[in-house]
């Protein structure tokens, strides 16, 4: 795949893997990516997994007809993109390492060596010419591993960015347009990845994106997903949206639990309300059946939720307490919450999820409260009523 001229992707697609980092459900496959810089002294931008070094190598053989490259960049130690390290400083004896310190400490720990005699530690601002191209690095420690830079090519004017600006999914997949999204698509599995993976380092994120906006950037290519060339202040703009877990999108989401259905009964008719009322989006999700890293997507997405659980052991029920928890070990913030509760004789789940919530920033709780006693009666629909209204003020 050709980048430009002198830059191509040399990276693999891994359609084995089912879930990626173990938890996340890839369904359409992952792209690692490593991107190889012809030049004076060609660079190899990152490895790869190690279920496909000899692929890996192999393209890099064919790329530079046999020649050993003069770097291998290290940007990222993650397994899926540092798998391939030792295999390319066994094949490569005489190529140059380049990484952070923290980086080649890493090193030390998977394979047993720093590299001491062959390496080049770079910090913020370090610059490093491969003859017509220039490399120039920036730290992003936290985004998501502290070991982290990142690289601006400064004659094309690219970013290699690392983790960020990532997606779930391989290249060689059909790519179908979404109605929903301008991008055909990225940004709903770039905002899964996000949440899912980097969303706890909002700041460290905010930091990045004021060092990236004093470069002329062109391209940015991750580590993951497909590059970036067109229309990138759409995505540099969605970062600065997440990073600082504002709203995305206007609308009311719903997740709920329910053991027998009355608790999903009493979700529905909410949700019927919510759009008899003109609520411009209505996202309702079951959490014991759902992907519940989407449920996290759209928790960061809508500004403001409603969380509908049974009690279950005198708390709430076991999806709904892991799901909170998905959102808070994530800084999740800046929402307005209300609740739906069920409860034959001593319903509690309300009570427990506003006490999982505690230590959130900026959450708001509606002031309406729907409580039912097993089953929907005419005071519910009314305190559904006032609840549907709380949620769609402004």
């Amino acid at each position: 795949m050709e980048i430009s001229q002198n830059i191509r992707w040399i990276g693999v697609n891994d359609h084995e893997v089912d879930l990626f980092e173990g938890q996340f459900p890839v369904p359409e496959g992952m792209a690692y990516n490593s991107y190889l810089i012809a030049d004076e002294k060609p660079a190899v931008m990152d490895s790869v997994d190690a279920h496909f070094t000899d692929e890996w190598l192999s393209k890099i053989d064919r790329e530079l007809g046999g020649k050993a490259p003069a770097y291998l960049v290290v940007q990222h130690m993650e397994p899926d993109h540092s798998g391939s390290i030792a295999a390319f400083a066994e094949k490569y004896p005489e190529t140059t390492i380049v990484a952070s310190m923290a980086a080649f400490r890493m090193m030390k720990n998977f394979f047993k060596t720093e590299y001491a005699d062959r390496r080049v530690v770079v910090t913020e601002g370090s610059t490093l010419s491969l003859g017509s191209h220039e490399l120039q690095f920036i730290t992003a420690p936290m985004v998501h591993w502290p070991e982290v830079v990142m690289t601006y090519e400064k004659s094309e004017k690219v970013l290699f960015s690392a983790d960020a600006f990532g997606k779930f999914g391989a290249h060689d997949m059909p790519r179908e347009e979404d109605e929903e999204e301008e991008d055909g698509g990225w940004a709903c599995e770039a905002r899964r990845y996000y949440f899912g993976i980097v969303g706890k380092f909002g700041p460290q994120v905010q930091n990045l994106l004021k060092k990236a906006a004093a470069l002329d950037i062109q391209r940015i290519c991750p580590l993951h997903g497909p590059v970036l060339s067109e229309n990138l202040g759409y995505y540099l703009g969605l970062y600065k949206t997440w990073s600082s877990y504002e709203a995305e999108s206007k609308g009311v989401f719903i997740a709920y639990t329910s053991v027998y259905g009355h608790t999903k009964a009493a979700v529905e008719l909410f949700a019927k309300m919510l759009e008899d009322h003109g609520c411009p989006k209505v996202v309702v999700t079951d959490l014991a059946r759902c992907d519940v890293f989407e449920a996290v997507e759209d928790a960061f997405r809508y500004g403001k939720i409603v969380l509908a659980s049974t009690t279950y052991n005198g708390e709430v029920y076991p999806f709904m307490r892991e799901f909170i928890g998905h959102l808070t070990e994530r800084a999740w913030q800046k929402k307005k919450v209300g609740f739906i509760e069920n409860g034959s004789w001593g319903p509690m789940a309300a009570k427990t999820m506003m006490k999982l919530l505690e230590g959130s920033k900026d959450i708001t709780f509606a002031d309406s409260k729907v409580t039912i006693l097993s089953a929907m009666n005419d005071a519910n629909i009314i305190q559904l009523q006032n609840l549907a209204a709380e949620m769609l003020a402004d």
